[in-house]
């Protein structure tokens, strides 16, 4: 199964390492792998045992070989690197920085957080909102971006409005603190009227969104949540070759057509070498006052889904009317995304200043070992 084997070693130069930002593969991770009756072996090896990045990067390997065909199960194994060999990564990671000058004032430690589907209509600014709002609760500076150009609606929903501006040639996003923590937003809508059409064409669309991740002052964001389009066009395209790192939420209805579509965007993410974080299910049953259930939109969509991509199924967002009047008065109020919340901090996309175990380590390195 050699072909399998270079496959996959293909596929995991696309895996980062959450701290440095560089590929598994280019840093020396990666041992001899090998496939065998479908179980591909992947061997690791970590700087310290103790990583607590070490589920995040498990998680990240297997999945981009689970994706490989014939590969139905994957067994990797961690070992720790001897420091002859921490002082060989130290010195790749420094050059692989200085090759790869970031373009945008995201540090890529930063978790960036895309919210995807497949098709509109499915709730995906809402969830964008509820998230910004609940990791900003946390005590989070939160930079937001509406990447729906044409169909901006974070304004409204995050309840902020202004002018963008600029300073040192930078665009300004407008904050407002939310929690013990802030938002931080940049969208078409500060830029246009709220029901002013845009008669844009792609490619001009794709510089915008370009323009609002590297010609805007992101500096001190603590995580990036972003709003994109639905489907898999031109605007997906350049967030993922723009910021390596990001992590996509897809978000389906319960319908089946809705979920056959959503497989569409995970697909395209895992094509761009772009991690899947999980799938949420919006418009779930609804539960009446008078105890009984109604699936208005069918169920287990979201489910299969997860079940299909190999991730996890992060939460089910029933139907509720508070739900869209808060977004109406620009008040977000899921409360059944707050574990999702926690579960971004804790284990999914953490900030990697507060979990890192690499970058505190070079130093010690460095003084261990001779000419390093």
């Amino acid at each position: 199964m050699e072909s399998s084997a270079a496959a996959i070693t293909e596929r995991l130069t696309h895996v980062l390492d959450p701290e440095l930002g560089a590929s598994i593969v280019e840093l020396g991770m990666v041992g001899a792998i090998t496939v065998t009756d479908g179980t591909a072996h992947i061997p690791l090896a970590l700087t310290t045992m103790g990583c607590p990045l070490r589920a995040r990067i498990e998680r990240d390997v297997t999945e981009a070989a689970r994706c490989i065909e014939g590969i139905e199960k994957v067994v990797v194994t961690m070992s720790e690197m001897a420091p002859d060999r921490k002082a060989t990564l130290m010195d790749t990671a420094r050059r692989l920085a200085q090759r790869d000058a970031p373009t945008t004032t995201i540090p890529h430690t930063t978790p960036v957080i895309a919210v995807t589907s497949g098709k509109g209509g499915v709730g995906k600014s809402s969830i964008t909102a509820n998230l910004a709002v609940g990791l900003a609760r946390q005590g989070f500076v939160v930079g937001v971006l509406d990447a729906d150009i044409w169909g901006f609606s974070l304004p409204r929903l995050l309840g902020m409005d202004g002018s963008v501006t600029a300073a040192d040639g930078k665009m300004q996003p407008l904050s407002r603190p939310e929690g013990s923590g802030e938002i931080r937003l940049l969208s078409m809508g500060f830029l246009s009227g709220e029901d002013q059409a845009l008669l844009w064409r792609g490619l001009i669309v794709q510089r915008a969104v370009q323009q609002f991740v590297e010609d805007a002052n992101w500096a001190g964001i603590d995580y990036f949540v972003i709003d994109t389009p639905p489907g898999t066009g031109d605007i997906a395209m350049t967030l993922a070759r723009i910021l390596p790192q990001t992590g996509h939420i897809v978000v389906t209805t319960p319908a089946l057509a809705a979920q056959r579509v959503a497989a569409r965007a995970a697909d395209f993410a895992r094509r761009s070498n772009v991690r899947v974080l999980g799938v949420i299910e919006n418009m779930s049953p609804f539960a009446c006052e008078c105890g009984t259930t109604h699936a208005i939109f069918g169920s287990g969509g979201g489910q299969a889904l997860a079940d299909e991509l190999f991730v996890p199924l992060l939460a089910e967002v029933p139907l509720d009317a508070a739900v869209a009047h808060g977004g109406d008065i620009g008040v977000p109020g899921m409360s059944t995304l707050d574990h999702v919340v926690q579960r971004l901090i804790d284990d999914l996309a953490p900030p990697i200043g507060r979990q890192g175990c690499t970058a505190r380590l070079l130093d010690a390195i460095e003084r261990a070992v001779p000419n390093s």
